[in-house]
């Protein structure tokens, strides 16, 4: 019933079909990262997050404005 699966124990079948997999994997995320500005905006705000200390009252604050 599953002898399909055993044309995965082979290495020969096996590392063309992981590659193509990660390749198609890679390419959505790319294409799902900048097809939306929205998305896209969002994302580049995170850059700063390392750089971003929290004040007494719990507000983040940037490192550099206290400089």
């Amino acid at each position: 019933m599953f002898e399909w699966l055993s044309w995965f124990t082979h290495m020969e079948n096996t590392k063309p079909f992981v590659l193509v997999l990660f390749t198609i994997t890679f390419v959505f995320i790319i294409v799902y990262v900048f097809t939306n500005r929205k998305r896209g905006k969002r994302l580049e705000s995170y850059k700063n997050i390392p750089f971003q200390d929290e004040d007494e009252n719990g507000q983040s604050k940037d490192i550099k404005d206290e400089q």
